[in-house]
């Protein structure tokens, strides 16, 4: 593979590199620390309740939902 391609995945490796966090292996694990911190962050913001026995995946998905909610973690674009 030449040095290019290692550094500018073609739309197909870059698809495999996001997977749903239903999918991860570790996903079941507890939310890391830094998942715990982010979550209060964007609750605090948000004006939500953090919850404290979330695991790996269900923090994912909470911080994508109060990423939406607050207009963190967008783009230029909005997205």
């Amino acid at each position: 593979m030449s040095r290019k391609a290692e550094n500018n995945p073609g739309p197909d490796e870059a698809s495999n590199r996001i997977k749903d966090p239903e999918e991860w292996t570790t996903g079941d694990e507890p939310m890391t620390g830094a998942q715990s911190s982010y979550l209060k962050t964007l609750a605090s913001e948000a004006g939500e309740e953090v919850e404290e026995n979330l695991t790996k995946a269900e923090a994912s998905k909470r911080i994508d939902d109060l990423q939406e909610k607050t207009g963190r973690g967008q783009g230029p674009s909005g997205k």
